[in-house]
């Protein structure tokens, strides 16, 4: 009876055991190898408004903006996903993937793609870190020459400077070279634990114009406690929890009752007095029910009254035949 018992518990907890031991991440989430704490950059990631959607107190419109400051253009990035902004005009990037575009800048009417989209941050260290790869093509500078920041193009310079700036972003001639060099973005995100602190981000550096460094604060990469995801809600594990209780009470006392009270049959059962009384109970209920029914269902009148007529004419004869022998015996007696 111990190992039924322990087979029942088993039965009714493979549930709970397929919730602990699923250890998938959703997009956008990661645990860090070092300290454990969980990381969730969904909830700073910028999504574009529904039909009828209104935009919530306090938040800017389109993505997450970095100044450029001597760079000359300011960039557009979003986290964990494309830019709510809809692009025109990408350099270097089939249209198809105009839509994937999680970081960019403009220089005039040209939009330069910096990183496609990326659901995978990663740790160097304790470094969290978001890369975007496969933007628009590098420019084709000369090694002797590349520079780590850029600082030729300013805004205000006009349409001469963006000239320069056309030449500056030049394609190689292996432009459709699959091994071409593209644009990439590095975001270093670190914890701002203030508790009334907004996410931000800012533009660090850009190495020979192909790749691209931010740096972003915000509440979400202070990382916290990871919590697996159930598969049974609140109200299925308390269900789990009263069925294991009714498991234990019932092959429990079934236990104890056959081996230590030496009871058999019915009677090993948990307080059989009482659940003898419950059926008992159920049974004359179900009793009194179906007759008190019964007077209300249609009865066969026909039917009873020949039998009504059939047993008075037995009646009548049974009479006669009586008063018969009675007379007789009246006679016999006045003889």
């Amino acid at each position: 009876m111990a190992s039924l018992l322990l087979s029942l518990l088993l039965l009714a907890s493979p549930p709970c055991a397929l919730a602990a031991s699923d250890d998938s991440l959703k997009p956008c989430t990661i645990v860090s190898p070092t300290t454990e704490r969980f990381f969730d950059l969904n909830p700073i990631r910028r999504m574009p408004l529904g039909e009828g959607q209104k935009k919530a107190k306090g938040d800017s419109d389109g993505s997450w903006h970095a100044r450029g400051y001597d760079y000359g253009a300011n960039f557009t990035v979003n986290f964990c996903g494309p830019v709510v902004e809809e692009l025109h005009d990408v350099q270097d990037l089939n249209k198809d993937l105009w839509r994937n575009v999680s970081a960019f800048y403009e220089v005039g009417r040209k939009v330069f793609a910096i990183g496609l989209e990326n659901t995978e941050p990663i740790f160097r260290g304790r470094k969290l870190i978001l890369n975007y790869t496969g933007g628009s093509l590098c420019p084709s500078t000369p090694p002797s020459k590349r520079q780590p920041v850029a600082l030729p193009y300013s805004p205000r310079d006009g349409d001469a400077d963006n000239e320069d700036d056309d030449r500056r972003h030049k394609k190689p001639s292996g432009d459709k070279d699959k091994n071409a060099r593209r644009k990439t973005t590095v975001i270093s995100l670190l914890c701002d634990s203030d508790p009334l602190a907004k996410t931000s981000i800012s533009f660090v550096a850009a190495v020979d114009e192909c790749t691209y460094f931010f740096e972003g604060r915000s509440p979400s990469a202070c990382g916290g406690v990871h919590q697996a995801k159930q598969a049974l809600g609140p109200g299925g594990v308390f269900s789990v929890i009263i069925i294991i209780a009714i498991l234990v009470y019932f092959v429990g006392g079934c236990v104890y009752q056959r081996t230590v009270m030496h009871q058999r049959g019915w009677r090993q059962l948990p307080n059989y007095a009482m659940w003898a009384g419950i059926y008992r109970f159920i049974a004359d209920m179900f009793i009194i029910l179906t007759s008190s029914c019964a007077r209300f269902m249609p009865s066969r009148r026909g039917y009873s009254r020949v039998s009504l007529g059939q047993e008075n004419g037995r009646r009548g004869r049974r009479n006669e035949d009586e008063n018969r022998l009675i007379d007789n015996l009246d006679e016999e007696w006045d003889d």
